[in-house]
């Protein structure tokens, strides 16, 4: 692999200044990008489809040559490309608009590939901006296929030309591999080199799975060994506090919580507590459904600190999730006390404060004090928390709440906020559920644990998708009659205002139109991010307290809210948020003993959109629809778009390669018991510090 870096596309003949810019484009510079260039799809000659065999509005693909090419400048600056192609059993239309560069790339006589929807115009088969490929006249039984950029002038032939030439002149060598025999046995993996033929010049289907396969568990076996050895380097570096987990405050605060555990939360707590007796600190993800009992896991795992006269700090993204934990942490815990040397009884309450930007300036120089004194054991709040001036006296423990809404430098900071000599423990929760192989991949230096059970008492939230005006009609009414029984309601929008460029309902035209229409004489109030913190603090206060009946809001409301009353949630324009968000806003509601519900409303969804509210009707159970929503999204959502280097997972799927992820993660693990720095494979730890760089691993670790 190192050798193929070192030697630039322009050693193929053929690849000359213009080739290799238009190659750069495309991100390849070596032959070792050449050789990871992998073919988008393949086509097998003795099984293609005929013109006469494509079905109106149904999408396929077949093989023609071109019979002519028109363009023609329309209004507006706009163009349109028509190109005629035909096979021996008929002719078909292919219309490009605003792609005036096909009429370079096709002329007749070009036998290409075609993949479209076919629709009927004027009694004319055509498809309009189909996927094109310049494959050659190729007498092979199996076509590689290549991304190609018309653009950038590259055609597939070309490529595969390329590609040709740097697998024969490797033949004399041979392309090693460093991945111990045995485990390729294991796992019934063909070598590298093979692979490496067989993905771009199979010669049978059956033979590219074979060849994708072993190249798939290459990918994610460098990812692994990579994040697994930061992993644990970053354990032999740091210094832990070995928490006192022997004392009773943990128990004394689960009896008082009036409700049995879960199974899920006991295993949790466990595998928590277990982290904090050891001497390396904790990093820990903690993922759950909505309403599975997150808090309870983490006000234990501060607790395990307190007792050991440490301190426990929480970092919520907003002011209104930071105050909804604080109070609800509190009332858990204003029966308990801690011992206090000094005092007449030898005890104090526990003491739990609340920090924000908007505490007063004297209330918080008191709680400064008092953390920097230790008197303060358990500190919730915002990022107010990292900011200069908040210091502690011994911090033990950290939990960061729905941790994706902050940077890595955020965590990074309230972590350093623990004294020099020791690490405190880290705990980061999400209420986002998380696809196993995803966590195992995205979080691969956390240690995982799962709440994977709701408890007793929750109500189920049955949902609707509303799709009509009738139907949306119908909703309103189902809200006044919730109001009616004494019950409130949430009606969220995607916008504060309205857009030019967004079709959707803004939260202050449905506010005003619902107060003078639909919810006439109901008391509704409004929430949107434009307020000022304490005029938010203000109408979520009126709500709680039952003052408000229906609360529009935008997604401001999306996490931590707990209003019990509330038994129906109204998204209006559902279709405009994805799974994950519409899963946590219907979470919402559902959160007392009282039957809830969620209406959906969306009268024009289609396609992804449409799918992704059948899985929310469908389900409540979050992994479901992360899985769903894996499914439906592709996992670039998950891992992201990296700023610069090489994306190492150009082949491997974490929806289509669950198998893979996990015994890689397994062979990582292994080689790394026995040989930690990979000294003894000294090949394959060059080729993962070749293509993984720090960069990349920094950014899956920071995501």
């Amino acid at each position: 692999m190192a050798d193929f870096e070192a030697m630039k596309v322009e050693i193929l003949s053929g690849v000359g200044r213009a080739k290799a810019k238009a190659l750069a484009s495309v991100e390849v510079e070596t032959v070792l990008d050449l050789l990871t260039y992998y073919p988008r799809r393949y086509i097998d000659r003795t099984n293609r489809a005929a013109i006469s065999d494509l079905e109106d509005g149904v999408e396929a693909m077949v093989m023609a040559r071109v019979d002519s090419v028109f363009s023609k400048r329309l209004k507006g600056s706009r163009t349109m490309v028509r190109v005629t192609v035909r096979d021996d059993t008929g002719r078909l239309g292919l219309i490009f608009f605003n792609q005036p560069w096909r009429d370079r790339q096709l002329s007749e006589g070009q036998e290409v590939v075609v993949f479209g929807k076919l629709d009927r115009y004027r009694g004319q088969n055509q498809m309009t901006n189909p996927i094109v490929d310049l494959v050659g006249d190729e007498t092979g039984r199996i076509v590689p296929v290549y991304p190609q950029s018309g653009k950038a002038g590259l055609q597939t032939r070309e490529i595969r030309r390329w590609v040709d030439e740097a697998l024969r002149r490797s033949e004399p060598r041979g392309i090693s591999d460093p991945v111990p025999e045995s485990l390729r046995q294991r796992h019934g993996l063909i070598d590298r080199h093979q692979a490496i033929e067989g993905i771009h010049r199979p010669d049978s289907i059956n033979a590219q799975f074979t060849a994708r396969n072993r190249l798939v568990f290459d990918e994610l076996l460098r990812l692994q060994l990579k994040l697994i050895m930061r992993k644990r380097a970053a354990e032999r570096a740091a210094h832990g506090i070995c928490h006192d987990t022997s004392g009773e405050l943990v128990n004394r605060f689960t009896a008082s919580l009036g409700f049995p555990l879960t199974d899920a939360q006991r295993r949790v707590i466990a595998e928590v507590v277990a982290d904090l007796a050891r001497p390396v600190p904790m990093h820990r993800l903690l993922q759950g459904d909505v309403g599975a009992g997150k808090t309870v896991v983490a006000v234990a795992a501060m607790l395990t600190a307190v007792q050991g006269q440490h301190q426990g700090a929480l970092m919520a993204p907003t002011e209104v999730l930071a105050t909804q934990h604080f109070l609800g942490i509190r009332s858990l815990l204003q029966d308990l006390t801690v011992p206090a040397s000094g005092t007449l009884l030898a005890e104090r309450p526990l003491k739990v404060a609340l920090l924000t930007n908007q505490t007063p300036g004297a209330e918080r120089a008191h709680i400064q004090e008092s953390l920097a004194s230790g008197v303060v054991d358990i500190v919730i709040g915002t990022h107010a928390l990292i900011q200069e001036g908040v210091e502690f006296s011994s911090l033990g423990v950290v939990v960061v709440d729905e941790q994706h809404r902050f940077g890595v430098e955020q965590r990074a900071a309230l972590r350093a906020k623990g004294a020099q000599a020791a690490s405190p423990d880290v705990l980061v929760m999400t209420a986002t559920p998380i696809p196993r192989t995803a966590a195992m991949t995205v979080y691969g230096d956390l240690d995982v644990s799962t709440l994977d059970e709701m408890p007793p008492g929750r109500t189920p939230i049955s949902t609707r998708w509303a799709r009509s005006a009738a139907e949306e009609a119908e909703v309103w009414e189902q809200v006044r009659a919730e109001v009616d029984k004494g019950r409130q309601a949430y009606v969220v929008c995607p916008l504060i205002e309205e857009s030019e460029s967004i079709e959707a309902r803004s939260v202050t035209e449905t506010y005003e139109r619902l107060q003078a229409g639909e919810l006439t004489g109901l008391r509704v109030g409004l929430l949107h991010g434009r307020l000022t913190p304490a005029e938010k603090e203000s109408v979520m206060d009126l709500f709680r307290s039952g003052a408000i009946d229906v609360l529009v809001a935008t997604t401001v409301i999306e996490v931590g809210v707990d209003v019990p009353n509330a038994t129906v949630m109204v998204i209006v324009d559902a279709d405009r948020f994805g799974i994950a968000q519409l899963h946590q806003l219907r979470g919402r509601v559902g959160r007392g003993d009282q039957e809830s519900s969620c209406c959906l409303l969306a009268v024009d969804a289609v396609g992804v959109a449409a799918e992704r509210l059948r899985a929310l009707v469908e389900t409540t159970d979050g992994f479901e629809l992360a899985e769903a929503d894996l499914e439906l999204r592709g996992e670039g959502t998950i891992l992201g778009e990296r700023q610069k280097g090489r994306n190492d997972l150009l082949l491997a799927s974490l929806r289509r390669d669950k198998d893979w992820v996990v015994w890689a993660r397994e062979a990582a693990g292994e080689m790394l018991d026995d040989d930690p720095d990979l000294q003894q494979k000294s090949e394959l730890r060059a080729e993962v510090e070749l293509l993984l760089v720090d960069d990349d691993a920094d950014y899956l670790l920071k995501s």
